[in-house]
């Protein structure tokens, strides 16, 4: 079994910053790509940035300059940095990772419960 845990979602002002952080756990044999997605009531589930084992990294265009993805490899987490929040960024934030396990070296998408962010005017 796989989990993520997500934290640091919360209420911050327009033009303020959070840092949500993930970590995984459980009966992990290999982390390959890992990324955060977020839904908006109404809308569909979207990539908001995403982060290979090598650390290569892409981002949704609305968040570019304004967001910043990293992993750290030993501890098993994905952290996102978010500055300049907008109101348009309030939404529920999903953290994902494609993940090998112990008993199945194939690698499949794990992903967290989700944390929200509201953004205020």
């Amino acid at each position: 079994q796989v989990r993520l845990v997500e934290s640091g979602g919360g209420l911050v002002q327009a033009g303020g910053s959070l840092r949500l952080s993930c970590a995984a756990s459980g009966s992990i044999f290999s982390i390959n790509a890992m990324a955060w997605y977020r839904q908006a009531p109404g809308k569909q589930r979207e990539l908001v940035a995403a982060i290979t084992s090598g650390g290569s990294t892409n981002y949704a265009d609305s968040v570019k300059g304004r967001f910043t993805i990293s992993r750290d490899n030993a501890k098993n987490t994905v952290n996102l940095q978010m500055n300049s929040l907008k109101p348009e960024d309030t939404a529920v934030y999903y953290c994902m990772g494609t993940i090998g396990t112990m008993t199945s070296e194939r690698r499949a998408d794990y992903w967290g419960q989700g944390t929200q962010v509201t953004v205020s005017s």
